[in-house]
């Protein structure tokens, strides 16, 4: 039996249930009644007993490609900008609902995942990836910090991996990502029909059975140029580490002067072009990540993305510049790294001045995410 609500459709067959994203035309870009729709989902499969696993895919060339911007920045702008974080809370609330689901997913990542489809997929136990597969975190190039639980799972990316995606935007094919821990499986995509069948015949919930269903399909590809791959890691660690941007620019540079690969051009590039706040506040929301568990990192992010709505003149600049009059030529302020102090960036950590605001408080539930990310 097959519902649509939306864009989303559900599939129940025997003890398998599949979510699938279905806003095509406009790459499965979560809008804020898909959201809704998920949570009513997720909380209906958690209360059957004979749902044992959840699949979630997205038709057409992406599995998603990020939240809806326009309507999150039109109730922020035209309204309260309480409204636009009434779409966050409920945004983040579904990354949470995700990652503590009692019942594996199975996310099908075969095309494009940015943004809120990162938080989807990489909260769930198996990401199962294809030669398709595009994958990349550009919101902080946008001026943008990531709530989608960005600072719990790129801080957990081997050495500084994390901090090379997050600050810089950098894509990475299935191949990359099975490589990092960001994918579980690699499955070409050819043979995905063959695992939906497999996974629709599956009765149980135990991720080790799951698993093996998983691994009949799969492959273990060929890293193209893979010493160059991993001697881009050893740079990365060399320069990502650092304590600051300045000084991880500064590294960069310094490898940029040896006539190292390309992609250290393309990383500093990026850099210059970002808010210099912002950077720097997602370095340190990226470094404490590391030492808070999912839902202090979740919460930290809900507070920083209110004060981006709030008064964060950037959040909003680099969405003007990029989608509305996309000159690409955003008016940062400050505009130079330097012009950033730490009161500036540890504003976006401390509690709202506004009377009305509370910090979001999620649920205390059994955090399966924890054990899942640690296998990265």
């Amino acid at each position: 039996m097959t519902t649509l609500v939306d864009h989303v459709q559900v599939e129940e067959n025997l003890h398998a249930r599949t979510v699938i994203l279905n806003r095509v035309h406009k790459l499965n870009i979560m809008s804020s009644q898909m959201v809704s729709r998920l949570h009513e989902v997720y909380t209906a499969f958690e209360k059957d007993p004979e749902a044992k696993l959840v699949i979630l895919k997205g038709k057409g060339k992406a599995f998603c490609a990020g939240g809806d911007l326009a309507e999150y920045f039109h109730e922020s702008t035209e309204g309260h900008w309480t409204l636009g974080v009434k779409i966050l809370e409920n945004a983040i609330t579904l990354m949470y609902q995700v990652a503590t689901l009692a019942k594996p997913q199975v996310s099908i990542l075969n095309g494009v995942v940015m943004g809120v489809g990162c938080g989807l997929s990489t909260h769930g136990r198996f990401r199962v990836v294809t030669e398709r597969t595009i994958f990349a975190m550009p919101e902080v190039v946008m001026g943008i910090i990531p709530a989608v639980g960005a600072s719990f799972f790129l801080s957990r990316l081997p050495g500084f991996f994390g901090e090379y995606l997050g600050l810089t935007g950098a894509r990475l094919d299935g191949t990359k990502m099975l490589a990092c821990g960001l994918a579980t499986h690699f499955v070409p995509s050819i043979k995905l029909s063959l695992l939906d069948d497999a996974l629709n015949k599956v009765n149980t919930s135990d991720p080790a059975i799951i698993s093996a269903v998983i691994d009949e399909c799969s492959e273990q590809p060929p890293l193209k140029e893979r010493t160059a791959y991993y001697r881009l890691l050893d740079i990365i660690d060399r320069c990502f580490s650092r304590k600051t941007i300045e000084n991880v620019i500064s590294a960069l540079e310094m490898e940029s002067m040896k006539g190292a690969d390309a992609w250290i051009d393309e990383a500093l590039h990026l850099m210059k072009k970002a808010s210099p706040l912002i950077l720097k506040v997602f370095l340190k929301s990226i470094r404490e990540g590391r030492l808070q568990g999912l839902r202090q990192c979740l919460a930290q992010e809900y507070r920083i993305s209110c004060h981006g709505l709030q008064v964060g003149q950037d959040t909003f600049e680099g969405y003007r510049a990029i989608f509305l009059r996309k000159d690409h030529t955003p008016n940062w302020k400050p505009s130079r790294l330097e012009l950033v102090n730490d009161e500036m960036v540890d504003r976006y950590f401390s509690k709202m001045d506004d009377d009305e605001w509370v910090d979001l408080d999620l649920p205390v539930r059994s955090d399966l995410s924890t054990s899942i990310i640690a296998k990265l």
